[in-house]
């Protein structure tokens, strides 16, 4: 079993940055990837950016490149979402996930364990 934990969410207002957080404890992977997701009111869940364990190639929704910037901590067992210039329509909660593979996905459908989320809301 693998527990995410999420932090770093919060209000901002739009133009701002936030740094999201996800520790990974319990059963680890020595090559897994790890994404963000995010879902706003009323919408679907979406990708947002995701990361290899190993070599760290990246994948990002076109909504957010240039914008937010993954990256990860092998010791640490951490990933983080960098997210600046922020939108109003980046409001969501953000999900972290993970999956036992190495290669990142774009579907949630392909992850195995999720965080509970954080919520990030971006005042116009």
């Amino acid at each position: 079993q693998v527990q995410l934990v999420e932090s770093g969410g919060g209000l901002v207002q739009s133009g701002g940055s936030l740094r999201l957080s996800c520790a990974a404890s319990g059963r680890t992977f020595s090559r897994a990837a790890l994404a963000w997701f995010r879902q706003a009111p009323g919408k679907e869940r979406e990708f947002v950016a995701a990361i290899s364990w190993v070599g760290g190639s990246t994948n990002y929704a076109d909504s957010v490149k240039g914008r937010f910037t993954i990256s990860r901590d092998n010791a640490k067992v951490t990933v983080y979402l960098q997210m600046n210039s922020l939108k109003a329509e980046d409001t969501a909660v953000y999900y972290c996930a993970a999956r036992g593979m190495a290669s990142p996905s774009t579907n949630s459908d392909a992850y195995d364990y999720w965080g509970q989320g954080t919520q990030v809301t971006v005042s116009s």
